[in-house]
């Protein structure tokens, strides 16, 4: 198998167990404050998209300005 190269099994179970519990915690975290979610992040995604398109769209024109 090719992670018990990198990996003991002890490992293995470990990062199972980890990232089961770590899912499972944020999505019931998630469903818990979903009424928050919609009252004080309503439209958060647009100026996720536009702000980072714009730290893009800078970083892009600095370097065609400046070369490398």
């Amino acid at each position: 198998m090719f992670l018990s190269a990198f990996f003991t099994t002890g490992r293995i179970i470990f990062i199972i167990f980890f990232v089961t519990a770590f899912i499972s915690l944020m999505i019931y975290s998630y469903r818990k404050d979903i009424k928050n979610h919609n009252r004080y992040y309503k439209g958060a995604g647009k100026k996720v998209v536009i702000y980072g398109g714009l730290i893009v769209l800078i970083f892009m024109a600095i370097r065609f300005l400046w070369g490398h």
